[in-house]
């Protein structure tokens, strides 16, 4: 029997990126592209390379725009540091594990380093079936520390929890990471939102721009744990943003939302260095009256719509500048 699992890339709707600073996002996942597992026995463990998973180069040269495009942490060490984490989450937690192996292989067509979650769509998507393999429930908060933890220990990958915590509720989520509560719980408060009220939402993305979620994050910590002012104050501006767009979504306040998702991307633009053209997204989608900001750390933008005019007005200015836009099908289980 084989085992298949499905994970989806991560929207970051408001408060970004206050998640791995004790703030408060929300987010959800959209199944317009996948990151698929699939898992069966075999005598032997092994993780079977993808496309992805360049081994041998033509010359360094070519080793380097690997790197730039895929990073170090392609699929292979995302699933091996995935197996790992595992295997120690129930040796710690005293769960018998049944005496067999398994062949992994993956599949994702999520556009890398966009600041959409796709690698931990795929280690969401392998520990998915590493549970229905050996029938473990985690349930979906420790879910998504584990996750986590295989990029921030095992991969060194400075991120945030936001990502796997929509991975891993599979529906829009208002997540609270106030430090109290994570220090007694280890894991924040979530809360699945109704998607009733929700706007219209557009995303957006050239391929180009890809810039991985380290980038940004190695500076921000820094800055963070020293205590600049300016980035704690930006932390709690961001936390209060994300509740008063909850709030606007409770009273289908569309004229709030779009005024928070544009002052959730000025407030980063005034603490972090933008290139241009990422700025220049945002731009565009603002010319023809939408809203705009990152799905996560650069390379794809999220934001509102009024109506369909407007869509196709949005359309039109992002796709005459090789900007891909496409209506998010909101995941919602």
């Amino acid at each position: 029997m084989i085992i298949e699992t499905y994970s989806y890339p991560r929207a970051a709707v408001i408060g970004n990126p206050s998640d791995g600073y004790f703030g408060k996002t929300i987010a959800f996942v959209f199944s317009n592209f996948v990151a698929k597992v699939q898992l069966y026995q075999t005598p032997e463990l092994e993780i079977k390379p993808q496309a992805l998973d360049v081994t041998s180069y033509k010359n360094m040269g070519a080793l380097v725009e690997d790197i730039n495009f895929a990073g170090y942490y392609g699929g292979m060490r995302l699933l091996k540091g995935m197996v790992k984490v595992f295997y120690e989450y129930c040796i710690k937690n005293k769960v018998q594990l049944a005496s067999k192996n398994f062949t992994l292989c993956y599949n994702s067509n999520i556009p890398l380093r966009l600041g959409l979650a796709g690698s931990s769509a795929i280690l969401s998507a392998c520990l998915k079936a590493l549970c229905l393999f050996y029938e473990v429930y985690i349930n979906p908060a420790t879910f998504a520390n584990l996750v986590l933890s295989v990029e921030n220990n095992e991969l060194g990958i400075s991120a945030g929890l936001q990502d796997r915590v929509a991975q891993a509720f599979e529906k829009p989520v208002f997540m609270n990471f106030n430090k109290e509560i994570m220090d007694k719980q280890g894991y924040g408060n979530y809360e699945a939102l109704n998607t009733t009220n929700f706007p219209n939402f557009y995303i957006a993305y050239r391929k180009n721009l890809s810039e991985g979620t380290e980038v940004v994050h190695n500076n921000l910590k820094a800055r963070f744990e020293i205590g600049e002012e300016k980035v704690l104050l930006a932390m709690k501006r961001w936390g209060e943003i994300t509740e008063e767009f909850k709030t606007a979504l409770t009273k289908n306040d569309c004229d709030a939302m779009h005024q928070l998702i544009n002052e959730n991307f000025n407030l980063r633009h005034a603490l972090i260095q933008i290139s241009q053209g990422n700025i220049e997204m945002v731009e565009l989608a603002r010319s023809v009256g939408a809203s705009a900001k990152f799905t996560g750390s650069g390379g794809a933008i999220i934001g509102t719509y009024k109506n369909e005019i407007m869509f196709s007005k949005l359309k039109d200015a992002l796709n005459s500048n090789d900007i891909e836009v496409i209506k998010p099908n909101i995941v919602n289980s």
